[in-house]
């Protein structure tokens, strides 16, 4: 099988789409014959090098596929075989197989391609956290979703609408028509004006009760400032820190200065205003493979339900990897990349 490694630490030219042995699977596993292929900004910090959690180089990145049940082991229900699934992984999925553990499977929704299949778990329970499980949203109050062009935000806009929130994102002038076809109330253009300001004349100074913050850096304690009385800050990522497309000591460079730049949030403040923070990491929460699998099943739901819709923005192909990074970086997506074997 073919599998897309990332070599070392630097810029395109360190990944590489090898040829390796096939995967078999051990009694208590299931083999996937990959479809589609999930692409992250996580895939892009790591080839950087800047990626903590990334797996030491070399490497295959990827955290979610959809394909077919190609072998199950002796321990897995033989009703597997030959159906469309979607699956989370632990790395390794950027590949034409992966092996996966029954409880990272999902039957894949009829009414979804391959490609909106892998488009799901990363994007979608990350937004379900960020608003359902920690954001606690309600329908009385406001959201702002940094990104909301992205895959992650375009997943919290239809959570966030789903749950009848008024919703404000940040994205580029040329996403906003899709964004007001998608539902979203207010759109701010981020690189032209202040998103703070043009959000707080929006709410008239009051701010919103959720944002959800992939930035990083300066811009937390810009959202923190932004929140109203009861608001909450979800943070889950750190997209200001990649500058540049290659690795090495510029990206090492990056990193600290946007590490230095963080607020640190003292208790007595978050008494005096009534405001909470909090932090998402999905890749952290693989001992909690039971309620990982409620979450999906809610978003599963929610796709039979019409209101979980996955956008797929662009298709590659393994050996256009390079191509599929530089996409991201440039911010060129509306919603999710994907790459297919």
């Amino acid at each position: 099988m073919r599998q897309i490694v990332n070599t070392s630490n630097g810029g395109y030219e360190v990944l590489e789409v090898q040829e390796v042995a096939d995967v078999e699977p051990e009694s208590n596993e299931v083999v996937i014959n990959v479809k589609a292929s999930g692409l992250n900004f996580a895939d892009i910090l790591a080839r950087k090098g800047q990626y903590p959690d990334g797996p030491s180089k070399p490497c295959v990145m990827g955290y979610e596929v959809s394909g077919v049940v190609g072998s199950v082991g002796d321990a897995i229900n033989k009703e597997w075989l030959g159906k469309e699934v979607i699956a989370t992984t632990r790395f390794k999925g950027q590949a034409e197989q992966v092996v996966v553990q029954e409880s990272q499977l999902f039957e894949k929704p009829e009414r979804l391609s391959f490609e909106e299949a892998a488009a799901l778990p990363v994007n979608y329970l990350t937004a379900y956290i960020l608003i359902t499980v920690m954001g606690s949203l309600q329908s009385y109050e406001s959201i702002l979703i940094h990104n909301v062009g992205g895959g992650v935000g375009i997943a919290a806009l239809d959570i966030a609408r789903h749950i009848g929130a008024k919703t404000y994102g940040t994205a580029s002038k040329r996403k906003h028509d899709f964004l007001a076809d998608r539902g979203l109330d207010y759109a701010i253009d981020y690189r032209n004006k202040d998103w703070y300001e043009e959000l707080m004349d929006l709410t008239n100074g009051r701010g919103v009760e959720l944002i959800t913050d992939p930035l990083g850096g300066k811009e937390w304690k810009r959202s923190y400032k932004a929140l109203r009385a009861t608001g909450r800050l979800g943070m889950f990522g750190i997209s200001s820190a990649s500058e540049g497309t290659g690795g090495g000591i510029g990206a090492m460079w990056s990193m600290l200065k946007t590490v230095l730049q963080m607020p640190i949030f003292h208790p007595l403040p978050l008494l005096g205003k009534n405001r909470g923070v909090f932090g998402v990491n999905l890749g952290h929460l693989w001992h909690e493979p039971k309620k990982a699998k409620i979450w999906m099943n809610q978003i599963l739901k929610g796709v039979e339900e019409d209101w979980v819709n996955p956008h797929v923005d662009a298709t590659f192909q393994f050996d256009q990897v390079a191509e599929a990074h530089r996409y991201i970086e440039e911010r060129k997506n509306i919603g999710k990349v994907i790459l297919r074997p």
